[in-house]
């Protein structure tokens, strides 16, 4: 999958600045794909010169002026057009830190504890935003009633999806801290 199809993903939620884009990707589209801003806004000005996007300028007082980006109609075609490829091969884990825990019985036990528990630490906070996402979206109804009335169930179900693999990052990490803290103590040593 290309960026392209993330950012025409989260244009979908309507006009947007780059900046705005980059700070709320952790809102829209983080749970399944990630960008640093440089990307972001080089593939902003393909898509711009492609015709995927326009662009139109807001003047601003006391600030430069900014540029607020919404799909074309070429664009919500394109985006018609990815959803109904088939997808690719499913997503495999690629994932340093699994390495090092694989690694784990002939390294440093402490640094891969350190490792473990930074990782429980950062899922645990994503977990806490996307809760909050979840009842922003929700805005005090039941999930049923959001299913069955909300313009748009896409971003609603990808945040499940988000949520429930940071559940189970904090779930795996707390099972492998228990088990590496085991071995570090001293009276688990032969």
């Amino acid at each position: 999958m290309a960026l392209r199809n993330a950012v025409m993903a989260a244009l979908l939620e309507g006009e947007a600045s780059g900046y705005d884009l980059a700070k709320g990707f952790d809102a829209s589209v983080a749970n399944f794909w990630t960008a640093t801003p440089q990307q972001l806004y080089r593939e902003l000005e393909r898509m711009a010169g492609e015709g995927l996007i326009a662009a139109r300028v807001v003047e601003q007082e006391r600030r430069p002026n900014k540029r607020l980006f919404s799909l074309t109609e070429a664009g919500l075609e394109a985006v018609r057009a990815y959803v109904a490829e088939p997808p690719g091969r499913p997503t495999a884990i690629r994932d340093e830190l699994m390495v090092k825990v694989q690694s784990a019985d002939v390294g440093d036990l402490t640094a891969v504890r350190t490792a473990i528990a930074a990782r429980v630490e950062r899922a645990g906070a994503k977990l806490a935003r996307y809760e909050r996402l979840q009842e922003r979206l929700l805005d005090g109804r039941t999930e049923e009633e959001h299913f069955a009335r909300a313009e748009r169930v896409g971003p609603y179900l990808t945040l499940l999806r988000g949520m429930a693999f940071e559940r189970e990052n904090i779930r795996w990490g707390e099972t492998a801290l228990r088990v590496v803290e085991g071995r570090l103590a001293p009276e688990s040593r032969p």
